[in-house]
């Protein structure tokens, strides 16, 4: 036991993930279209997660998962909602059955401010954690990474000095990641993203927060509602569809895992979204059963979709969907998800006046435009993407989430700041286009 010790603490301060190696790639604007012709013969890397656990019920193992990276004192990190709904019910078992001590930090918000993070920190140090759990949604994930890092013995580096890409260093302690939503992808990516002062959201990106493990168990989003289902299912869809038209390390990996996953996403969100499918009410036993388990299949194909999504993005970063995004949940509080889904349809529509992202939207329309709704080319994706919100029951306006007219300059002057994301685009963004992107939206 103590040889295995040894190496499992000389394993994570290695901080072991999979990593594919093939050089770096970086195309300007005007090699796009030549890049993406010739991508398996470009250089290029790929990091993620080092394994996954696609299991439902898989939470039940999370106490094994736990053990086998070193850990003794864990801390989960969660929100009150998935507390409260019982879904760390099963996590606390398997740490218990397992006699691990654990520190449970349940206070995660929306768009988590930098004093909810440090406070965590300072708890998991004082009752001197040597791994965390992050379960939940993408904000206790997000919370979870920096914890693992600013928690470890050996970090001298302040929080502020980590925003930014490839900012923020090791050692970190061993991290486990749990979604209990198809959408952010959390678990299989380096950025944690905070709210920052009064309503600025900024990230830190470095490999150092790529998870050890992340446990897919579908059967934790069963009991998401419809709306949430919803909003989640479109931002994992954005993260497909961003990294694969990204101007930023698109690469043949990357570009498969996108296609695969807005195959599961598209083929799966309007069943996991209808509420006729999701209850027993009026049918008979032998109906009921086997809707539930088509159900079932169908939460663990978009929980899975979405993590596919999630490696895509990480590699080849998302853009301008995602830069006009941030400013709606910093300062009207709207669901990340819900404000991706906003903006998707404006934004296809801008960039698919270049013929560039027009030509990838082509590719990948078949994949979101199937049955009856088989169309071609890059205007189909951009009507079966604005037509998507209206099915699934989403807000489809800014005035719908609150948001007022006389906002719109200040909504346009903040996305303007999301530096990290706008050079992704492949169309250039300037403060006018950004400005029209929310009338167009509002």
């Amino acid at each position: 036991h103590s040889s295995l010790s040894q190496a499992l603490k000389k394993s994570h301060a290695r901080r072991a993930r999979a990593h594919i190696t093939f050089g770096m790639m970086r195309p300007t604007l005007g090699s796009l279209r030549r890049t993406t012709r010739n991508l398996s013969t470009s250089s290029w890397t790929f990091a993620t997660t080092s394994k996954l656990v696609c299991e439902p019920g898989g939470t039940s193992r999370l106490g094994e998962i736990l053990q086998s990276l070193g850990g003794s004192r864990v801390m989960l990190v969660t929100d009150g909602g998935v507390y409260g709904a019982g879904l760390c019910d099963a996590a606390i078992d398997s740490l218990d059955a397992a006699g691990l001590f654990t520190v449970l930090h349940g206070e995660t918000v929306a768009d988590p401010p930098e004093s909810l993070v440090l406070e965590a920190a300072a708890l998991a140090r004082d009752e001197k954690v040597d791994a965390v759990v992050g379960l939940g949604g993408g904000s206790s994930m997000d919370v979870a990474k920096l914890v693992a890092l600013l928690a470890h013995p050996d970090c001298a580096q302040p929080l502020a000095e980590m925003y930014g890409v490839g900012m923020a260093r090791g050692p970190r302690l061993p991290l486990v990641q749990v979604p209990t939503t198809a959408g952010t992808g959390s678990e299989v990516t380096p950025i944690s993203i905070l709210t920052t002062g009064a309503a600025e959201k900024k990230g830190v990106v470095a490999e150092v927060l790529l998870p050890d493990v992340a446990v897919l168990d579908g059967d934790l989003t069963l009991s998401l509602p419809p709306h949430v289902t919803a909003a989640t299912g479109i931002d994992a869809m954005v993260h497909a569809i961003e990294a694969y038209t990204s101007r930023v390390r698109k690469n043949p990996l990357s570009d498969a895992l996108a296609r695969e996953a807005l195959r599961l996403l598209a083929g799966n969100i309007h069943h996991v979204c209808d509420p006729a499918k999701t209850g027993d009410k009026g049918k008979g036993e032998r109906k009921a059963r086997r809707e539930r388990a088509e159900v079932r299949e169908a939460r663990s194909s978009m929980l899975l979709g979405s993590a596919l999504a999630g490696m895509a993005f990480a590699n080849a970063p998302v853009a301008a969907v995602h830069a006009l995004a941030y400013p709606l949940g910093a300062h009207f509080h709207v669901p990340h998800g819900l404000s991706n889904s906003l903006m998707l349809p404006h934004v296809l529509d801008f960039n698919a006046a270049d013929d560039t992202a027009a030509e990838l939207y082509a590719e990948l329309a078949p994949i979101v435009c199937t049955g009856k709704a088989l169309r071609t080319g890059a205007r189909a994706l951009v009507s079966r993407l604005a037509e998507l919100p209206h099915e699934v029951g989403l807000p489809t306006t800014l005035r719908d989430v609150g948001v007022a007219k006389g906002d719109l300059g200040m909504l346009a002057s903040e996305a303007m700041k999301q530096t990290r994301l706008l050079p992704n685009n492949p169309r250039e963004v300037a403060l006018r286009d950004a400005e029209a992107l929310y009338r167009a939206a509002f």
